[in-house]
C-alpha cells in the first residue's frame, strides 16, 4: 500500500517506522523540508520527501500535525482523489494551539478536521498515547492486546483505517460514523486508557459529550500542576482514574 504521512512528531514517527516495516511504500514529510527528517524516521524504509510528495499518488494519507496546523497543510488535498484514504489523528487542546470557535460550539473535531481539508477523513490512532503506540503494539491475537476505535462516513474507508490499526499491533474497534467520533476524544472513557476489545464498546457508549471538555481542561491543569513527569502507565492511570 502507498501511505503518505505529514507530520513527524511521535505518533508520525511511529507509524512510518510500523509501515516502513511491514513493506509498505512509505513517503513521509514535515512543514520544514526532506533535509530536517532524520534516520530514526527511516530506518524501516521510509522516505523523506516534501509535503506535496506525500499526498500525491498514495492510496492512504496519514495526517499527523496538530490539529491547530490542520488548515495550514488543507492546500495540500486541493487535487487529493476523493476515493484517497486521509486518516486524522489528531485531538483538540484548546490550551496547546488555541480555542477553535467551531468546535467550541459544538462541532465535531473530525468534521471540522474533514471541512478544512475538503476531504473525508477517517479517526484513528488518537485514542492512544504515542508511548502506547510506540511500545505496546502485539501481533493480533496476542491476549490482552490494546483496542483502539476507527470512526469514519465510508464503510470502506473505515475498513482500511481497521486494517492498518491491526498491522499497527491493536485490535480496531468499529466506532462508526464521525459524528460519533467525539466519543473518542479527550477525556472520555475510550481515551488513552488502553482498553482491551471487549471494554471499548462500552466504553464509546458511556461517553459524556457535555462532560468530556470539562474533564480534558481538568486533566491538563492536573498534569500542569505535576512536579514530576509521569510515565506512561502512570499517565494511562490517571486518564482512567477520571471514570471512576
Amino acid at each position: 500500500m502507498k501511505i503518505g504521512i505529514l507530520g513527524t512528531g511521535e505518533i508520525g514517527t511511529t507509524l512510518a517506522r510500523t509501515f516502513g516495516a511491514r513493506g509498505h511504500d512509505v513517503d513521509v514529510a514535515n512543514s520544514r523540508g526532506p533535509e530536517t527528517i532524520g534516520s530514526a524516521v527511516r530506518e524501516f524504509g521510509a522516505r523523506a520527501v516534501t509535503a506535496e510528495e506525500a499526498v500525491q499518488g498514495k492510496d492512504v494519507v496519514i495526517l499527523s500535525v496538530p490539529f491547530a496546523r490542520v488548515p495550514d497543510v488543507a492546500g495540500l488535498f486541493a487535487f487529493v482523489p476523493e476515493e484517497t484514504v486521509v486518516i486524522d489523528t489528531s485531538n483538540y487542546f484548546p490550551q496547546l494551539g488555541g480555542p477553535v470557535d467551531a468546535v467550541e460550539q459544538g462541532q465535531v473535531e473530525s468534521l471540522w478536521v474533514a471541512e478544512q481539508l475538503g476531504h473525508p477523513v477517517v479517526k484513528a490512532w488518537n485514542a492512544a498515547l504515542a508511548g502506547t503506540l510506540r511500545t505496546k503494539g502485539v501481533p493480533a491475537g496476542t491476549p490482552d492486546r490494546i483496542a483502539l476505535p476507527v470512526a469514519a462516513d465510508s464503510g470502506e474507508a473505515r475498513r482500511v483505517g481497521m486494517r492498518l490499526v491491526d498491522e499497527s499491533g491493536f485490535d480496531p474497534y468499529d466506532a462508526g460514523v464521525l459524528a460519533d467520533s467525539w466519543r473518542q476524544q479527550p477525556m472520555t472513557p475510550a481515551y488513552c486508557t488502553e482498553l482491551g476489545l471487549g471494554e471499548l464498546g462500552p466504553a464509546l457508549a458511556a461517553a459524556d459529550r457535555t462532560e468530556a471538555p470539562r474533564r480534558r481542561d481538568r486533566q491538563m491543569a492536573r498534569l500542569a500542576a505535576l512536579t514530576f513527569t509521569p510515565t506512561l502507565d502512570q499517565t494511562v492511570e490517571l486518564n482512567r482514574s477520571l471514570h471512576r
